[in-house]
């Protein structure tokens, strides 16, 4: 008797593991074959037929269309340059230059991955639309409040993300460094 309830304990403590790091990565994902430059994080082969199996599920998961390797890449980033989460209620500065592609977009969205409401409908900036400085080098204000220059409307929501997506880029798979890939500094300059 004894052993099969310790057989039955432990098959349910194997099941409840189990289930329970595969809900983990099928919502929050791995780090199997991920690009990290600063606060920024990519997963090249997710738009491949090698994406590995957690990847798969956790698009799957969300809906999300990957961006095919042939096609470009797509960076993410939930945290600034110190690693300090991004708040809609403080002041966050995009600055520097992207990597050589044909046309990239910065975009807000939520934690869930919907586009942040607010009231100038501005969702993200194009490299066709940005204010440029006269060395190329660009600076996106992320705030709540009015900002003179590329001014990206938080709505005040608490946390959200920043996606970066590089269309026709030699950036990829065998990028390992910010050197490969000077990827644009985040940095929180005004918190209340």
């Amino acid at each position: 008797m004894r052993l099969i309830f310790i057989t039955l304990l432990a098959l349910a403590l194997a099941t409840a593991v189990g289930l329970g790091s595969t809900y983990m990565t099928a919502t929050r994902g791995t780090d199997l074959g991920t690009l990290t430059i600063g606060a920024w994080t990519a997963r090249p082969k997710s738009g491949t037929a090698e994406v590995d199996p957690y990847s798969r599920a956790l698009i799957a998961r969300s809906g999300e269309l990957p961006i095919g390797t042939g096609d470009g890449i797509a960076f993410s980033a939930t945290s600034d340059d110190k690693n300090k989460p991004l708040d809609g209620r403080c002041d966050v500065v995009v600055s520097g230059v992207t990597p050589a592609a044909r046309f990239w977009t910065l975009t807000l969205f939520d934690r869930k991955g919907h586009l942040v409401a607010n009231s100038l409908q501005r969702y993200g900036f194009t490299s066709q639309e940005i204010v440029r400085g006269s060395d190329g080098g660009f600076e996106i204000r992320v705030a709540a409040r009015s900002r003179a220059g590329n001014w990206l409307p938080t709505g005040g929501i608490e946390r959200y993300a920043l996606m970066l997506r590089l269309y026709d880029t030699p950036v990829g798979v065998a990028t390992r460094t910010q050197r490969d890939a000077p990827m644009p500094s985040i940095s929180t300059v005004n918190c209340p």
